[in-house]
């Protein structure tokens, strides 16, 4: 065996509603694509209609023996209007969780990832503390609803991105470009994880289950200097870290809210994990308040680079922060044409079965090709080919590499020459 996979560490997949789902469910990317704000102008509406092909995309894990599933829920679909509950949205997720038990696909559920009703959003979204408490009665009514069939939770996804992309950068709805707003946006994400975490405890406990696990999903790089003796370089490298990562990953683990972060006073100190959730992509080289990539590194479609070494890096860092089980929730790349997703994930895999972290779990970002944000249909980070115009899904050569790695529950030296050797990085 090239790599033999650790005991009790499994693969899956990873997918999010608004990526997949389709429709036009009155949330601020259905919004942000009429304002024409998608750069290849696909529509969110159309996605990979999972909403209705969902019994086939599970169908479809289940040939390619996925056991393990990170699945996410629409806020705009569930709550349509601000106090209203559509019973119909409920039913179509317990129905689709009974069939994903059914098949012996567990899930691990994610509650809100990017993606607000736009009732939500006139109101001011996460800038207002106010605003929090819509939020919360989500994850109540989530919890209630799910609880019978869900026993592991992601509250939030990538709230530094969600942050960055949305009130500093302003390339994601509402397109805002103020720090201030970013930080505030961060802290208050910061505690309505700390408030779900102890709430979907609190239900379950009430509900007679034991076994409940709850973490968010936190996408870390690595942020290193362009040039190791520059001071400056050295110096914007530490800070841009703890801009975008060091300072919620701290607060939103611990309850430790430090600089830029404001904590609210009822908030105390402890430990707000059952699990560590790492999502990771890429890393940073460092000479300026910008991002910036090494320019001889391999990089994938998109112009990240690809450095395996980071996933490690980065999460090792988290987990002398906190000692947690460690699930690797998003891990991919932008390969369009799936010439180099086998080598991808055969480094990453192999630098997570080298490190002697307790990394449980690996979940690939993503199941199937989807409306990837901003680059709407333009970016393909799937296992499985979408055709959007006839919805066909097609498994990719990357895939069916997947399927025989969890068959074999590593890589032979067979697989590692098939589906490894061939595949070149971009330069």
């Amino acid at each position: 065996m090239v790599i033999k996979f650790k005991e009790q560490f499994s693969l899956g997949v990873a997918s999010a509603a608004t990526q997949i789902e389709g429709g036009e469910c009155g949330h601020n990317w259905n919004d942000w694509y009429a304002k024409g704000k998608i750069k290849d102008h696909s529509n969110p509406a159309r996605a990979t209609d999972h909403y209705h092909l969902w019994k086939e995309d599970t169908d479809l894990m289940a040939k390619m023996k996925i056991q393990h599933y990170r699945l996410g829920i629409e806020w705009a679909r569930i709550c349509p209007k601000e106090g209203k509950v559509d019973d119909a949205a409920i039913a179509h997720y317990r129905e689709e969780l009974l069939y994903l038990k059914e098949k012996g696909i567990a899930v691990l559920l994610t509650i809100h990832h990017f993606t607000n009703p736009m009732w939500f959003e006139r109101k001011g979204g996460f800038t207002k503390k106010e605003n929090l408490k819509d939020f919360l009665d989500f994850v109540e009514l989530v919890v209630n609803s799910f609880g019978d069939l869900v026993s592991e939770y992601i509250t939030i996804n990538e709230p530094n991105v969600y942050a960055t992309n949305s009130y500093y950068f302003g390339e994601w709805p509402p397109g805002e470009k103020s720090i201030r707003k970013a930080v505030r946006v961060m802290s208050n994400m910061a505690i309505c994880h700390i408030k779900a975490y102890q709430l979907i405890h609190h239900i379950r406990k009430e509900m007679g289950y034991q076994d409940t696990k709850v973490s968010f999903a936190n996408h870390v790089r690595v942020f290193d200097p362009q040039k190791s003796t520059n001071i400056w370089h050295r110096t914007c490298a530490k800070l841009l870290e703890r801009l975008f990562q060091g300072a919620i990953t701290e607060a939103m683990t611990t309850g430790n809210f430090t600089w830029p972060l404001k904590k609210e006073k009822k908030t105390s100190r402890g430990e707000y994990l059952d699990f560590i959730a790492i999502n990771y992509y890429t890393r940073s080289t460092v000479s300026g308040f910008a991002d910036g990539t090494k320019e001889d590194a391999p990089k994938n479609d998109l112009g990240w680079e690809i450095y395996p070494e980071g996933l490690i890096r980065c999460t090792d860092k988290i987990y002398q922060l906190l000692e947690r089980p460690i699930y690797i929730t998003e891990n991919g790349t932008c390969d369009n044409l799936d010439t180099f997703r086998s080598k991808y994930i055969y480094e990453h895999l192999k630098v997570i079965s080298e490190s002697k972290l307790p990394i449980t779990r690996y979940y690939h970002w993503c199941f199937c090709d989807n409306f990837e944000w901003v680059e709407g249909e333009s970016a393909r980070f799937g296992l499985v080919y979408v055709n959007y115009e006839t919805q066909e899904r097609t498994i990719k050569t990357s895939g069916k590499f997947y399927t025989r790695m969890i068959e074999e529950n590593g890589i032979t030296e067979e697989m590692y020459k098939e589906y490894v050797e061939p595949q070149r990085y971009h330069e």
